[in-house]
């Protein structure tokens, strides 16, 4: 990867994620600028920028958390205070936005993303690098350009990779919305798919309130409403059920994030009885909240694989099955491509190729085989 071709570049990081700040920071050959991120008594936060950033271009890592409203305020204030401080640019490098699922209106509630991406444009940034949106569209509610990275090049080479005997696999849609994930890494895999049709009773804050419901036909083309508004017909979903054939078959689930594992483990349960033998869960954003380690390793799941957008060193320890893919190789080549205004097109097409292009150069350094896989796949 080349270095930065101007001086002009400074990293700042919140509290979120030091370690993937840190990463980026070693490949680019930069220096964590330095700005320190702290709590007062009143839990009120304090932002304190060490060095100038008048006419720089700013680049603030932030990722979402458990602590997810810290993780916020900390970042539209350190916008701010590189916007006051005359900064050229503030582009903010969001591996994982939060309430990026709350994008739909729900019953009486609001679009929060959309809220949050307003807060962000005000507060001064004036661009996004994310990855792996829960919903591409999301990108609409910025007021500013906004670079949605994949990082499916990583899990594919993972399975490819790291999975035996991965030609006798097949991907599987936990439900019936993640089969167009999916399909696509079906397709690049040359592999079946699977789809999970059915699910437990989702929470009342996930039920369908019928806004996007049609409403029921008429018998005739005159409506006859002297009854009073016609009543839709309770949604019940029916048991799982798995359409496709995993017998004796090594089932891979692909997300975007996995965050509460009930699902997976009943899915993985499904898949078990239905005689698939090996059960991968492969996800972008490792959340992994409340219990999720405990039920992981008490599951029918064999590994689940996430990358690094989210901190989860203590939920690793306590699981012996998670294991993480760096992507910190990505975020940072995004980011000198923006900084030397060359096309982003490159990260949507190449990006295998640029992973193996540093593995490559790794052996070449003569680094151990098992230092190379603790670095990308720990």
């Amino acid at each position: 990867m080349d270095a930065p071709a101007t001086s002009d570049i400074v990293i700042i990081n919140g509290n979120s994620h030091p370690d993937l700040a840190n990463l980026i920071a070693n490949r680019l050959g930069v220096a964590n600028g330095g700005c320190a991120v702290y709590h007062k008594t009143n839990r009120e936060t304090m932002v304190e920028i060490g060095d100038s950033v008048r006419g720089k271009d700013i680049y603030i890592i932030q990722t979402g958390t458990k602590d997810v409203n810290n993780n916020i305020m900390e970042l539209l204030i350190m916008a701010y205070a590189c916007k006051t401080s005359s900064a050229k640019s503030i582009v903010g490098v969001i591996p994982y936005l939060p309430y990026s699922k709350q994008c739909k209106m729900r019953k009486r509630g609001c679009i929060v993303s959309k809220l949050l991406a307003k807060m962000m444009c005000t507060s001064g940034l004036s661009h996004i690098i994310t990855m792996d949106l829960h919903q591409k569209e999301i990108q609409g509610f910025f007021d500013c350009p906004v670079d949605n990275l994949r990082a499916s090049p990583f899990l594919l080479q993972y399975i490819q990779e790291s999975i035996p005997d991965y030609r006798n696999s097949v991907i599987v849609a936990r439900n019936p919305g993640s089969a167009k994930k999916a399909t696509s890494y079906a397709e690049r895999l040359r592999l079946g798919i699977a789809v999970i049709h059915g699910e437990q009773k989702e929470s009342e804050a996930d039920e369908v309130d019928g806004r996007n419901s049609p409403p029921t036909l008429p018998k005739s083309r005159t409506m006859d409403v002297s009854g009073g508004v016609p009543i839709h017909p309770a949604k019940e979903k029916p048991p799982i059920n798995v359409v496709g054939d995993v017998g004796g078959r090594i089932a891979i689930m692909v997300d975007d994030m996995i965050d509460d594992v009930q699902s997976f483990v009943a899915a993985a349960e499904v898949l078990k009885d239905r005689g698939a033998y090996k059960i991968y869960v492969l996800a972008t954003h490792g959340l992994l909240s409340q219990d999720a380690p405990r039920l992981i390793e008490d599951s029918a799941i064999d590994v689940v694989v996430v990358t690094n957008t989210i901190p989860h060193e203590i939920q690793k320890m306590q699981c012996h099955k998670i294991k993480t893919i760096d992507i910190s190789i990505l975020l940072a080549e995004a980011i000198r491509r923006i900084h030397n205004k060359e096309s982003m097109s490159y990260l949507f097409k190449n990006v295998s190729m640029l992973a193996r292009k540093v593995r490559s150069l790794a052996r070449r350094n003569a680094f151990t085989n098992a230092f190379f896989n603790e670095l990308y796949f720990c």
